[in-house]
């Protein structure tokens, strides 16, 4: 059999079905390549190598092979909880912090019978789209370590793309699943919004964050998408009346299937483009083309579209991003000095914010995402490119000036947002590599 890591996460959990794999041996494999390979990549922030070998002990002891991950390996984004783990949230702010209990999502991942290996490096408390800061090394693209990953779930993709990981799951609230999806190569998925009951959006601010894999293929993204869902196996168990349509079967059967003739909308333009200097790359553009023509070879309809502008998006969209800093848990001098710059100014201006602008900017975006949802009504799905220009270079963001750092971000990342604010769901898919040998894809 081909080493480990070779085989897809479907391959995987199909040779732990058989015994040819087990448990313990796969999160051994895992460990091993994790410990070589991530000081020069930055993917891991935290390795629980002990507690992985008891986890995947008593997965081969007590839970049923029937479980949706069973025995697979995968690892926390260090935004979220895990009982007995540090969870540094990307900051120096939280060094220190050691929760009591899990979150939601950990624990679904835990009841569909995976085994955590540790915790995937992120930005500070996941606010920017690049996964670098000062509470540690940056998230290293392996296509080559003098780029960066994107972000938020920059450690994710790193681990997935490098094969520390058959997969990952991640956390998307404005592309943070996506982008780093897109530049190092992977399948990205952000479900809509209510469909991962442990992480639905539908009790976060504006309803934009919710929970997606990173994988390599579409089936691996549809396998750990569908633990996500339903982590028993079974229906799933929404914590809200509100929720996205469930469709009828698991998501892997879609992937492997692939069945259907839609209509596909193309669009080029974005919400951004009013207040932003935004402009394609001809690497982003080559990719869109090259997902258009391989998609009418296969005999799907498609239109070019154009978004309608909305003057009321920029400001609205900053405010909530301004605002979900706001209860960062920095009280006084000391602990602001703890922050990194784009952090503290983020979190200066959400708490600045008044009630009456906050109020207009959540219907602002309300607003929006109704225009959005009609404009694209009749198309079954919508190309875009996934980024606007190549991976960036670590060190490419401005770390002094906040507005500039801001700017860079829309222009590196002009698609991903609107479709947090809308709660559709977006899929971005590797498509050719650039002439440096670079990843680059479409959404």
């Amino acid at each position: 059999m081909a080493e480990p890591h070779e085989l897809s996460a479907l391959e995987q959990w199909q040779a732990l079905q058989t015994g040819e794999l087990s448990p313990s041996e796969l999160a051994e494999h895992y460990l091993d390549r994790i410990e070589a390979l991530n000081p020069a990549l930055g993917a891991f922030v935290t390795i629980t190598a002990e507690r992985a070998w008891a986890r995947a002990r008593d997965v081969e002891q007590n839970v049923p092979r029937t479980a949706p991950l069973w025995g697979l390996p995968f690892a926390d984004k260090d935004l979220q909880l895990r009982a007995g783990v540090p969870a540094r949230f990307g900051s120096r702010l939280m060094r220190d912090f050691v929760p009591e209990q899990s979150d939601d999502l950990v624990l679904a991942l835990d009841e569909a019978g995976g085994v955590s290996l540790g915790k995937t490096s992120t930005p500070e408390f996941g606010l920017p789209s690049y996964t670098e800061g000062l509470a540690g090394p940056p998230a290293r693209n392996p296509w080559n370590v003098a780029l960066g990953a994107g972000g938020s779930s920059g450690g994710a993709a790193v681990a997935v793309a490098a094969r520390l990981l058959p997969f990952a799951p991640g956390s998307d609230g404005g592309g943070s699943v996506r982008i780093p999806a897109a530049a190092c190569g992977l399948v990205g998925v952000k479900p809509s919004r209510g469909r991962v009951p442990s992480a639905s959006g539908i009790d976060k601010l504006g309803g934009l964050p919710v929970a997606g894999p990173l994988a390599r293929t579409v089936a691996d993204a549809a396998l750990l998408l569908d633990a996500m869902v339903t982590p028993g196996g079974n229906h799933p168990d929404h914590h809200f009346a509100l929720r996205a349509p469930h469709d009828d079967g698991p998501l892997l059967g879609h992937a492997v299937r692939g069945e259907g003739r839609f209509q596909l909308g193309v669009m080029t333009s974005s919400a951004w483009d009013e207040d932003y200097d935004v402009v394609l790359a001809p690497e982003a553009l080559a990719a869109l083309d090259a997902a258009r023509t391989q998609l009418d070879v296969l005999g799907h309809g498609l239109d070019d579209l154009a978004l309608e502008p909305d003057p009321s998006y920029v400001p609205a969209f900053r405010t909530i991003w301004q605002a979900g800093a706001a209860s960062i848990p920095a009280e006084g001098d000391e602990q602001e000095a703890l922050l990194d710059p784009l952090t503290r100014w983020l979190m200066r201006r959400g708490r600045a914010l008044s009630a009456r602008a906050l109020a207009e900017a959540l219907a602002a975006l309300s607003a929006f995402e109704r225009s959005f949802i009609r404009q694209l009504s009749h198309v079954d799905a919508v190309l875009t490119p996934a980024l606007a220009l190549t991976p960036r270079p670590v060190g490419w963001y401005d770390q002094v000036d906040p507005e500039r750092n801001f700017a860079q971000q829309v222009q590196y990342t002009p698609f991903t947002s609107m479709v947090n604010v809308s709660g559709l769901p977006a899929i971005v898919l590797p498509v050719l590599q650039t002439a440096d040998g670079l990843p680059m894809g479409f959404s």
